[in-house]
């Protein structure tokens, strides 16, 4: 197996920069939107041969060094209790915010191979497909996110009524938040079993909270799901990303985990000096530099590989996921150049 993605995550020396993208199963591949085309979004993140499909066109396509499992960070909250829609212009809609005690009462902590078993079936169905050829990357939204989704009933500009939550019931958000954590512990594990080789956990908003609510009103709960994993026996290398977290190195640090994805707002030699050797770190251009030509694409690639060269490990991807507009051809000479520029001797 091409094991460099896995070897990075564990601070081990490797004969290139692994690289992969978030979202790389997604709307900017014309064979995606071949699958796509057949069935609703929810209604492919349930039918686990099509998900598997489009996890593994990237993989093919592009050459990257690790697939991703192709699912979306709010299935698991559907199955808790809390009605879920996707609109095209919208995004995700949940019907039914929790908003009060009776709302957060209602949500249970469903056991992911009995209601969830159609993300675990798609796991089984890559470690078949994908026969060793890369690692196959699990993943979960982290508490504090997928909380933001539950209390604004879908996306926010600003987050007042999860903020306002935070501050004026924190007991009611520390229920809600509980419930979560123990929803998406039982979910990466679950995965692990089914065949996962890492774990990623997107905190998609936490660039939202300053500091200090960052301090006390999320990493608590990622750390707390690390801890449960480790001490269930769980052993694959576990990825945390803190989007637009830059401030929130020093807190990110003690989640447990042992990479931590980084956008762009900051330079990874920068990151190094906070965290020194202890994790490996994951990142970081921004995915419309993808645009660029490839002359000046290298130059980028070449000043983030000089930048990690401090790091425990280092395994190259974007800041965040990359866009439908990015053209496959220059996503795929991303991929092509870093392994190139990469590569030791």
């Amino acid at each position: 197996m091409n094991d460099t993605f896995l070897k990075a995550c564990r601070g081990e020396k490797t004969e290139y920069t692994p690289v992969w993208l978030m979202r790389q199963a997604g709307r900017y591949l014309p064979e995606y939107h071949a699958v796509r085309s057949k069935y609703t979004f929810l209604e492919m993140c349930k039918t686990p041969e099509a998900a598997a499909e489009v996890t593994i066109q990237p993989v093919d396509i592009l050459g990257v060094d690790a697939a991703i499992l192709f699912s979306d960070i709010l299935v698991p909250l559907e199955k808790m209790g809390a009605p879920l829609e996707f609109h095209e212009k919208r995004g995700p809609v949940f019907l039914e915010p929790i908003r009060d005690r009776a709302g957060m009462e209602k949500l249970h902590v469903p056991d992911p191979e009995a209601e969830l078993g159609y993300v675990m079936e798609t796991i089984r169905i890559l470690r078949r497909e994908l026969a060793g050829r890369v690692p196959l990357i699990g993943f979960s939204g982290a508490p504090f996110t997928l909380a933001t989704y539950l209390i604004e009933g879908g996306s926010s500009k600003n987050y007042f009524l999860t903020k306002k939550m935070m501050y004026t019931d924190p007991a009611l958000y520390a229920d809600l938040l509980n419930k979560i954590t123990d929803c998406t512990t039982l979910y990466l594990k679950a995965q692990a079993a089914a065949g996962a080789q890492a774990l990623q956990i997107f905190d998609s908003w936490a660039g939202v909270l300053a500091p200090n609510d960052f301090a006390e009103f999320a990493i608590p709960y990622v750390k707390r799901i690390i801890a449960a994993l480790r001490a269930d026996g769980v052993t694959v290398p576990i990825i945390y990303f803190a989007n637009n977290g830059a401030t929130l190195l020093p807190q990110s640090l003690e989640s447990g985990a042992d990479v931590l994805g980084l956008d762009w707002r900051i330079t990874l030699d920068e990151a190094v000096k906070v965290v020194g050797q202890r994790v490996s770190l994951q990142g970081n251009m921004d995915p419309i530099a993808l645009l660029l030509p490839p002359a000046k694409m290298e130059k980028l690639i070449q000043n983030i590989l000089d930048q990690a060269k401090g790091a425990r490990g280092h395994i190259f991807n974007l800041g965040h996921g990359i866009v439908p507009e990015i053209p496959p051809e220059q996503a795929r000479f991303f991929v092509e150049a870093v392994h190139r520029l990469s590569r030791k001797g």
